[in-house]
């Protein structure tokens, strides 16, 4: 039986640890857990850099890697609290980007400014319950290898972007984007896609 079942079968202690590691409605963990546990629990590949402004709300009860080569610069967030953030190798994540978990992001992807990927929702139904007091709902989301996420793009809970796709800035992707596909738009929509035969992008 892993930690993370035994908590989650005991409530009271669950509190416990949990204020342990991450003051009271707060999302940063503590200083001693981003000193002495994260190092050692998550993996950060050979040549990578998290530049030293970058927010690291990364908990050790959910995973974190990094790969190869791979950079994420100044002014982003990675929040892994409510779900593992897996990042490929050669991945450029640009400034100012909020990457949160459940996350995949395959190798060689580009990532400009401002970009969010969110794998989590705020669960709103019950009326008589505030927002933020309501559970929250994950669904991950899968960037496939090669894709380039344009400037201010916001890729929603649940989205797959196929492999070599392109988001333009601005872009609102709320559904799963193909392989070889360029989208654009709020909601996102397709503008071209790759054709193998005439090795040409056409526009739709």
């Amino acid at each position: 039986m892993s930690i993370k079942s035994i908590l989650d079968s005991r409530p009271r202690l669950k509190r416990v640890v949990h204020w342990l590691l991450i003051p009271a409605n707060e999302a940063r963990p503590r200083w001693w857990v981003r000193v002495f546990l994260n190092p050692f629990l998550h993996k950060k590949g050979k040549g990578s850099i998290i530049r030293r402004r970058v927010r690291m709300d990364v908990l050790p009860f959910n995973d974190f890697s990094i790969g190869d080569g791979s950079l994420i610069e100044d002014f982003s967030v990675v929040n892994n609290g409510l779900g593992g953030v897996y990042i490929g190798n050669r991945v450029v994540v640009g400034m100012g980007n909020v990457l949160i978990g459940p996350l995949y992001v395959g190798n060689n992807v580009i990532m400009a400014q401002n970009v969010v990927l969110s794998g989590l929702n705020h669960a709103y139904e019950d009326i008589d319950l505030p927002i933020l007091d309501q559970k929250c709902r994950t669904s991950s989301i899968t960037i496939e290898d090669d894709c380039w996420i344009g400037a201010n793009s916001v890729v929603t809970a649940g989205v797959t972007i196929g492999k070599h796709a392109v988001v333009a800035g601005g872009s609102v992707v709320t559904k799963n984007v193909e392989s070889f596909t360029v989208v654009a738009g709020n909601p996102a929509r397709v503008l071209k896609k790759y054709d193998s035969k005439t090795r040409e992008w056409v526009r739709i």
